[in-house]
C-alpha cells in the first residue's frame, strides 16, 4: 500500500503541489520576517544617525534650511546605503538557508527525487536510511532491517523495529511499529514511508507549538566590537563637552543663541567623527558574504560565527574513507582459506545487505556479479530468516539465509573479530594472522568471511558471538586516495594545521594511505582498544604526537577532541554518521558530509562540506584566514580613516579658528561618512587571500581582532592623512575667514585621495600597493569604487554643488598638490614594508 491507487509511483508533481496549496510547508512555525520599516527604524536608532539628525535640526534652528535640507539628503543617502546592504545581507542569509535546509528523498512521477523536507505534503513516498532524521509522519509501506530512535518522543532510549501494516500486530500502546514519526532517527536499515501529516499537525508539531526560540546570542567578535564602539562613544562623549566648552570661549562676540548652537554644532561634529559606527556593518557584512563565497566553492556555512574560526584551525581530524580517498571502493585481492573461490564469494554476497548504500558492499555484490553469482541468485532464490545486526562493538554482521535446501550463515566483519568466532588451529590461526597483515600493509582495507551451516532453525545460534564459524578466506579491497589530496597536506603542514586520520579501518592499513598522503608520524598509532584502556591525561599526551586513530568508533572521536583541545588546538572534525554528532558538536568547527552524510550530523556540525573532498576543506581554512584577515584591515581601515576627521574637530578649536572657517563642518563629515561606508563593506571584503596566508602558523584564538600592533599602525597611518589633511588647508587658511572654502576643498580632497591610497596600501601587509592593485585590475566593483570617488570629487568642487557645500573649486596646481599629499601621506606605509621584506631575507640568509 503506498497511495490510494495502490501504486508504487508516488504524487505526480501537479497533486504536490495542490496539496501544498492545501496543507501549507512542512515546517513546525512560519518564520516571521521583520518588515522594511522596522529595519529602518532599527538602522536610525544607532547613535551616529541621532547625531546626525540632531546636526540637521540645529541648522534649521540656525535659521539655514539649505544647510538642514543638505545634511537630510546625506542622511537619507548613508541610511539608504545601510538598509540596501542589510537587505543584501538578509538576501544572502536567506539563500544560505535555502541551501542547508533539510532534504529529503521522495517518489514522485514514478522517479527519485530529492527535495527540500519543508515541501512533503501528505501521501509523498519517502524513502529514509540510516542516519536520516524523519521530517514527516506516516505510515510504512516497506522496509528492510528498519530500526528507529523514537526518544526524543516517547523518553524511551531503545531503538524500535518497524514493520508494514500487514506484518503488524494489533496493538494498545499509542506509538505504532507500523507508523514513523516526524523528529525521530533512522538508526539502521531502510524504508518506504507515505506520509500522512505534515507541520503542526504531527506528533512532533503538536508538542513544538509551544516551545519559543531560544535568544541569539552574540558572538565574541560581535562583543569585541560592541565594547570597541562603546568605549569610543564614552570618549566621543568627553571630548564633546571639552570641544563645546572651547568653542563657546572662542566666539565671546556672538549672541548667547549662536554661541550655544555653534558650540553644540562643533561638539555633534566630533562626536560624528569618533563613532566608528561601520564595526557592525564590518562584521555583518564580511561573515555573510564570506558565507556566501564559501557556498560557491561547496561548502554550506550554517552558523555565521565558524567563519571567523576557521582561521585559527590548528588540527584537522578527518575520516580515512571518503575524504582522504575515494570512497570508490573495488575488490582487489581474495585470499580463500577453506572451500572454493566461488563459494567464499557467494558467501560474501550473502553477507551484504539487499538494498545496501555501503561502499564497500556495493563492491562485494560487484565482485559477485563479476564471477556470474547475480542478485536474485543471491537474494531472490533464497530464503531470509534472521539476522545479526552489525555494531560498533562487534564490529561484525552476518544474515541467516534458506539457500540451496540448507540454512547458511554467512558472517563477515573485521578479522580480528571473526577469527575469534572461528573454529582454527593454531597454524591456520597464525597463517590467516599473517596473510591480514601482508593485505593490511599493501592498504587494503581488509574484510573476513566466514559461514556455518546449522542442521535445522531451532540450531541458529541467538548471536553471532555464539556461533562457530568456518573461515573461508579474506577480502582485500582497495580506496585509492584522492586526487591532489598529498599535495593539500602538504599545503596544511606549510601552514601549521596538523592533519589526524580518524578512522574504523585496520591501523596497518591506515598507516599505508597515511605514508601514501604525507602524513606525518604515519607510523605511530592508537588503536580503540589501546583508547579504551587510557585515561584522559594520558590521551592528552599521545596526541601530541600520534596522527593516526585506528579501529575508532564514533564515542572515541570526542575524547580524540576533548585531548587536542585541553592542548589548546582548535579543531576541526568531519563527520558523517549518526553517533559522529557529539564529537561534531564538541568540535570547535564540526565539519559534515554533505554527500555521505546523515541529516543528523548534518544539523550538528557548523559547516557542510557538499562535495565529501578534502581539497575542499582546505580551501575552506584558506578562506577562513583570508575573511578574518580582511575583517582586521577594515578594522584598522575604519580607525585610520576616522583620525584626520575626529583631529580635525578637536584641533581646529584649541587654535582659535572660528565655527564658520572650520575645515569640517557636520555637512562634511556625513559626506566623507559616504564614502568610507562602501570602502569598508565592499571594496575591503572583496580582497584576495595574500599569497602567503598559507604560509603562516594559525593565529591564537584569544588573540583580540584590535591588537596594539594595529592599532598603533591605524593611528599611525592616521596622524600623517591628519598633518597633509590639515596642514594643506591651515597653510591656505592663513588665519584668514575667507579662505575658508578653497582651504576647506584642498583639505577634504587631501583626505578622500589618501581615501583611494589607503585601500591598496592596506590590503596587504607584505606586498606594495601597486601589487595589490594589479590583482584588482579586472575587479569592476574596485573600478566602480574608484571612479565614483573621483566623480564625487569633481561633483563637490566643479559644479554648483559646491557652493552649496561652503566649498570652493580648487586650481590645477592645489589639486595636483592634495594628490601628491594624499598619496604621500599613504604611501609611505609601502617603505616600512621593504624594510620589513628586506630584513627578513637577510634573517633567511
Amino acid at each position: 500500500m503506498t497511495n490510494e491507487t495502490g501504486s508504487m509511483a508516488g504524487l505526480t508533481a501537479d497533486e504536490a503541489v495542490r496539496l501544498q496549496e492545501q496543507y501549507g510547508k512542512n515546517v513546525l512555525t512560519q518564520e516571521k520576517k521583520e518588515g522594511f520599516l522596522k529595519k529602518t527604524v532599527h538602522i536610525i536608532c544607532e547613535p551616529m544617525f541621532l547625531l546626525l539628525l540632531v546636526a540637521a535640526a540645529i541648522y534649521f534652528v540656525l535659521g539655514e534650511p539649505r544647510d538642514g535640507i543638505i545634511m537630510l539628503v546625506f542622511v537619507v543617502g548613508i541610511i539608504s546605503i545601510d538598509v540596501i546592504q542589510e537587505w543584501k545581507t538578509d538576501k544572502t542569509l536567506s539563500a544560505l538557508k535555502d541551501l542547508s535546509a533539510p532534504h529529503i528523498t521522495v517518489i514522485r512521477d514514478g522517479t527519485e527525487q530529492v527535495i527540500a523536507s519543508a515541501d512533503l505534503v501528505p501521501g509523498d513516498l519517502m524513502m529514509i536510511c540510516e542516519g536520516v532524521k524523519i521530517p514527516a509522519d506516516g505510515a510504512v509501506v516497506r522496509c528492510a532491517d528498519l530500526c528507529v530512535d523514537e526518544s526524543s518522543l516517547t523518553g524511551e532510549a531503545d531503538g524500535v523495529w518497524k514493520v508494514t501494516a500487514e506484518k503488524a500486530e494489533p496493538e494498545g500502546d499509542y506509538w505504532r511499529r507500523d507508523y514513523c514519526y516526524a523528529g525521530t532517527l533512522v538508526i539502521q536499515g531502510t524504508g518506504v514511508v507515505r506520509v500522512e501529516k505534515t507541520g503542526q499537525n504531527t506528533e512532533y508539531g503538536k508538542i513544538g507549538k509551544n516551545v519559543a526560540a531560544a535568544p541569539a546570542e552574540d558572538t565574541p567578535l560581535q562583543k569585541q566590537t560592541g565594547k570597541l564602539v562603546k568605549t569610543c562613544a564614552v570618549i566621543a562623549g568627553v571630548l564633546f563637552i571639552l570641544v563645546g566648552i572651547f568653542t563657546w570661549l572662542n566666539i565671546p562676540d556672538h549672541s548667547l543663541r549662536e554661541r550655544l548652537i555653534e558650540s553644540i554644532l562643533s561638539g555633534v561634529t566630533l562626536a560624528m567623527a569618533m563613532i566608528p559606527e561601520e564595526f557592525p556593518v564590518i562584521l555583518t557584512v564580511f561573515l555573510s558574504m564570506g558565507a556566501w563565497r564559501l557556498a560557491k566553492k561547496h561548502s554550506l556555512v550554517r552558523k555565521l560565527p565558524s567563519v571567523e574560526t576557521l582561521g585559527a584551525v590548528s588540527v584537522l581530524c578527518v575520516d580515512k574513507t571518503g575524504t582522504i580517498t575515494m570512497n570508490q571502493m573495488s575488490v582487489q585481492e581474495l585470499w580463500i582459506a577453506s572451500g572454493d573461490e566461488l563459494s567464499m564469494i557467494e558467501t560474501m554476497g550473502l553477507g551484504c545487505e539487499t538494498d545496501t548504500y555501503d561502499p564497500m558492499e556495493k563492491a562485494m555484490l560487484s565482485c559477485c556479479e563479476a564471477h556470474g553469482i547475480t542478485r536474485g541468485h543471491l537474494f531472490e532464490e533464497s530464503g531470509f530468516l534472521t539476522e545479526y545486526a552489525f555494531t560498533n562493538e562487534l564490529k561484525m554482521m552476518g544474515h541467516v539465509w534458506r539457500h540451496d535446501d540448507e540454512i547458511l550463515i554467512a558472517a563477515k566483519g573485521s578479522p580480528e573479530r571473526i577469527f575469534t568466532v572461528c573454529g582454527m588451529t593454531e597454524e591456520q590461526r597464525t597463517e590467516a594472522e599473517r596473510k591480514n597483515l601482508e593485505l593490511s600493509a599493501q592498504g587494503l582495507r581488509v574484510i573476513a568471511i566466514a559461514a556455518a551451516r546449522p542442521a535445522s532453525e531451532g540450531d541458529i545460534p541467538a548471536s553471532l558471538t555464539e556461533c562457530r564459524l568456518t573461515l573461508l578466506g579474506l577480502v582485500g579491497l582497495a580506496d585509492p586516495p584522492r586526487e591532489g589530496v598529498k599535495e593539500d597536506i602538504a599545503v596544511c603542514s606549510r601552514a601549521g594545521i596538523r592533519v589526524v586520520m580518524i578512522t574504523g579501518d585496520n591501523g596497518i592499513t591506515a598507516s599505508a594511505v597515511a605514508k601514501k598522503v604525507g602524513l606525518s608520524h604515519s607510523d605511530e598509532i592508537i588503536t580503540g582498544d589501546m583508547l579504551n584502556d587510557m585515561s584522559d591525561e594520558e590521551l592528552r599526551e599521545a596526541v601530541r604526537k600520534v596522527s593516526i586513530f585506528s579501529r575508532v568508533i564514533p564515542e572515541h572521536k570526542m575524547r580524540i577532541v576533548k585531548a587536542f583541545q585541553m592542548n589548546g588546538e582548535v579543531v576541526a572534525m568531519t563527520g558523517d554518521g549518526v553517533n559522529d554528532a557529539p564529537a561534531l558538536k564538541y568540535a570547535d568547527i564540526g565539519i559534515a558530509m554533505g554527500k555521505r552524510g546523515s541529516e543528523v550530523s548534518r544539523e550538528a556540525a557548523d559547516l557542510i562540506l557538499m562535495d565529501d573532498n578534502f581539497t575542499t576543506i582546505v580551501e575552506t581554512v584558506k578562506d577562513g584566514r583570508r575573511i578574518y584577515d580582511n575583517i582586521r584591515k577594515a578594522v584598522g581601515y575604519v580607525f585610520t580613516i576616522h583620525i584626520p576627521i575626529a583631529f580635525a574637530s578637536l584641533l581646529a578649536p584649541f587654535l582659535g579658528i572660528s565655527p564658520a572657517a572650520l575645515l569640517l563642518l557636520p555637512l562634511h563629515v556625513v559626506l566623507l561618512e559616504v564614502l568610507i561606508d562602501p570602502t569598508c563593506s565592499i571594496v575591503l571584503e572583496r580582497q584576495p587571500a595574500e599569497n602567503d596566508i598559507m604560509e603562516r602558523r594559525p593565529r591564537n584564538a584569544d588573540e583580540k581582532l584590535l591588537t596594539a600592533g594595529l592599532l598603533g599602525k591605524s593611528v599611525l597611518q592616521g596622524l600623517t592623512v591628519f598633518a597633509a589633511s590639515f596642514g594643506a588647508y591651515f597653510t591656505v587658511l592663513a588665519g584668514n575667514a575667507d579662505n575658508a572654502p578653497t582651504a576647506r576643498s584642498i583639505g577634504l580632497a587631501v583626505i578622500m585621495l589618501a581615501n583611494l591610497f589607503l585601500v591598496q596600501v592596506n590590503s596587504s601587509d607584505h606586498e606594495f600597493a601597486f601589487q595589490s592593485a594589479q590583482k584588482l585590475m579586472k575587479d569592476r566593483v574596485m573600478w566602480a569604487v574608484n571612479l565614483g570617488t573621483l566623480a564625487l570629487l569633481y561633483l563637490i568642487l566643479y559644479t554648483p554643488v559646491s557652493g552649496v557645500l561652503k566649498l570652493a573649486a580648487l586650481p590645477v596646481p592645489f589639486l595636483l598638490a592634495a594628490l601628491g599629499l594624499g598619496a604621500g601621506s599613504v604611501l609611505w606605509y609601502d617603505l616600512v614594508k621593504l624594510a620589513k621584506k628586506l630584513k627578513r631575507k637577510k634573517n633567511t640568509v
